[in-house]
């Protein structure tokens, strides 16, 4: 498949000289007015809840594309952290531990070696990571504050690419190989998703990230309805239903996937609700403050 991920997944990259860097989007600390620019942000995430700021804390062809993915992905990390710290909103050395945590308890998705499941686990992810950002954006935009909704929104246009390339890559699996490919979704489905910070901890509270959900569900940041929507559309990008000439065990996962987001749906309402009636807690990022 090397000829052909040249051809349908290098493409979606951007030449680095094109590509949008974090200094772009903050004050320039090289500037006579640098610091009436960092008053100026400051002053424009004034009126922003801090439920907003929780919820935002959040490597041949291949290797190619490996390497600059995680470059591009090492940038929103950059950008997002500096403009937390000017904003002068949230208590930086909380997050900078939590991250250093986050990296040491390193991540386990459930994926193995497998190539079919990472790339199904990559393809749901990258578009989950796409519309948080892009509700974060929509969020930072109604409490007036322009700048960052860019910064979210430039954010998710790359997520979005990073989405294509990945169910491009899940689209061709399933046509060279849509037994294992369907079996695999399946199985990826019964384990849940679970996002790339689940294992985040800050020091204090070791169910973090179960908490950071909650307020990102109760935001309308990431919710059990997105995921079920990201289901139906994996679902129909990757024509699951018309599969043909599958095993036995095929037809079974195929039967189950098709199914799930119907499953889903029922349960969805229940979660919304009950993250909307979760207690409110402190959080370390924002000084303990209870949201």
């Amino acid at each position: 498949m090397e000829d052909w991920a040249k051809n349908n997944v290098l493409t979606l990259l951007k030449p680095v000289e094109e590509c949008w860097q974090p200094q772009e989007f903050l004050p320039n600390p090289t500037s006579d007015g640098f610091i009436e620019q960092v008053n100026e942000l400051r002053k424009r995430t004034g009126d922003i809840p801090d439920e907003f700021f929780v919820a935002l804390v959040d490597n041949t062809p291949w290797a190619i594309w490996a390497r600059a993915w995680s470059a591009e992905e090492n940038r929103h990390g950059d950008l997002l952290n500096k403009y937390l710290f000017l904003s002068g909103k949230v208590d930086m050395k909380q997050i900078e531990k939590t991250t250093q945590y986050l990296i040491g308890s390193g991540m386990d998705i459930g994926t193995g070696y497998n190539p079919y499941l990472w790339t199904i686990y990559t393809s749901f992810q990258e578009r989950a990571a796409f519309i948080s950002h892009g509700n974060t954006a929509k969020l930072a935009m109604q409490h007036g504050e322009v700048k960052l909704a860019q910064v979210c929104g430039i954010i998710a246009s790359d997520e979005k690419r990073h989405e294509t390339a990945y169910t491009k890559i899940a689209e061709k699996l399933f046509e060279l190989d849509p037994n294992e490919m369907v079996i695999a979704f399946a199985n990826m489905m019964k384990r849940k998703i679970s996002m790339p910070a689940h294992l985040m901890y800050d020091g204090h509270d070791h169910n973090l990230f179960d908490h950071f959900a909650i307020v990102a569900s109760r935001i309308g940041v990431y919710t059990a309805r997105d995921y079920r929507e990201i289901v139906e559309l994996l679902v129909t990008k990757w024509k699951v239903e018309k599969l043909t000439g599958l095993t036995s065990e095929g037809r079974e996962a195929q039967d189950y996937v098709c199914r799930l987001a119907q499953r889903m749906r029922r349960l969805e309402e229940r979660a919304m609700a009950k993250a909307q009636k979760a207690p409110t807690i402190p959080f370390s990022w924002i000084s303990r403050k209870v949201v």
